[in-house]
């Protein structure tokens, strides 16, 4: 069973509803393959050199697929932009930037390939329930490409105002992703950790220089080092742990809902999550009704189920809701607002053919579009079960 044996295997297209006529804004299309959104966006700030204030997105993409979503540039050029691995195609202009919000849809082509038919049969018959009972709405692995060989989260030691420990986990160690060069300047830093001036000889045009350059004058001051990372990095750490706490109150609730019968673990992020399976119409009624705020300590919970929820799964991170927050700087936060419990795919469709890549074995098509914000490959787990993880990062 393999996903993704080509890029065309795995295709996002974004659809939004901003209004194209007059304003300061330039809108654009981005396609993309073998590129992340960030990547992107950065070799377009460079190309046209641009701050990087002017450039506004609504959404990551994953880098392995062939991807479609839009960006704004305040004051950008009304034309378009081809490169290596991505085409910019310039839509008109807006009044104002794109926002998540944005976002009405996401829309999906995936090819399962390397299929018996017992498994198409399978795939199948799990199609039907997805139809049936949904999924649930785990943020996915790809939320959770900050989080290192520990599999310990830097935002938890940054809320605690344990700025060392955070830097150390987002410079130092070591992470799957790593490229080489970036596996050999960890290794610098964790054999030379507090002698600043020594890492600062070793990692000169270095990723970290900034921060290291800064360490080697006032060896102490974490706190104004973790501010140095980059904002959009930082964002993405609030971004790994918040998700994982939400993860985390929706495992519990599904295995409090659900009958252990009825579950089956899957790996997100490190941890086992439970999906549900053949759902009773109490319980896909609970469920479809239920709505999780995202944890911080920027929402209020009455006495009750849910704050006992809540409480709960903190207790467990040795945590209360009020400490999930960033004290320094003042320009990172958590995300605020609900999300549901459950999912479902919209205009869902499945096709079996002939794997033209893997002679005598069989492929599935799926297209089908998604919410804002839930993951495709919550799907794919729950009637494939787990593929490799380099093989299922998508958007």
């Amino acid at each position: 069973m393999k996903l993704k044996r080509l890029a065309e295997d795995f295709q996002v297209e974004e659809e939004i509803s901003l209004p194209t006529g007059n304003g300061p804004f330039a809108l654009y299309r981005l396609t993309k393959q073998s590129l992340s959104t960030l990547e992107a966006i950065e070799a377009i700030r460079q190309r046209w050199k641009l701050p990087k204030e002017k450039l506004a997105f609504a959404g990551l993409k994953d880098k392995h697929a062939l991807t479609a979503q839009h960006i704004t540039i305040h004051g950008g050029q009304r034309r378009g932009l081809t490169q290596a691995h991505f085409e910019l195609k310039y839509l008109g202009q807006t009044p104002r930037a794109i926002h998540a919000s944005d976002i009405t849809a996401n829309r999906f082509l995936i090819v399962i390939r390397d299929l018996a038919a017992g498994q198409i049969d399978s795939m199948t018959q799990s199609l039907a329930g997805v139809a049936r009972d949904g999924l649930p709405n785990y943020f996915d692995n790809q939320r959770f490409g900050s989080v290192g060989e520990s599999g310990q989260f830097i935002a938890r030691p940054w809320c605690l105002g344990d700025y060392e420990r955070a830097l150390r986990l987002a410079i130092a160690e070591p992470n799957d992703r790593d490229r080489p060069a970036e596996r050999e300047q960890k290794q610098v830093l964790r054999e030379h950790w507090g002698d600043w001036k020594r890492c600062a000889q070793l990692l000169r045009r270095s990723s970290c220089d900034r921060i290291v350059a800064y360490l080697a004058g006032d060896p102490k001051d974490f706190r104004r080092a973790v501010a140095l990372v980059p904002h959009d990095m930082r964002s993405l750490w609030l971004a790994a742990f918040q998700s994982h706490l939400w993860n985390e109150v929706l495992a519990t609730a599904v295995s409090q809902i659900c009958g252990p019968e009825q579950l089956t673990p899957h790996p997100i992020g490190g941890r086992d999550v439970p999906f549900f399976d053949e759902l009773d119409d109490a319980q896909r009624q609970q469920l479809a009704r239920l709505l999780l705020p995202l944890p911080s300590a920027r929402i209020h919970l009455d006495d009750g189920p849910l704050k006992s929820l809540y409480d709960q799964v903190l207790a467990k991170e040795g945590l209360e809701l009020r400490q999930i927050r960033v004290k320094y700087p003042r320009d990172s936060f958590f995300s605020k607002g609900d999300r549901a419990a459950v999912f479902a795919p919209g205009q869902l469709q499945h096709q079996s053919d002939e794997d033209e890549l893997d002679v005598g074995r069989q492929k599935l098509t799926l297209q089908f579009t998604l919410p804002r914000g839930s993951y495709a490959t919550i799907l794919v787990k729950r009637i494939a079960g787990d593929l490799d993880d380099a093989t299922e990062e998508a958007d």
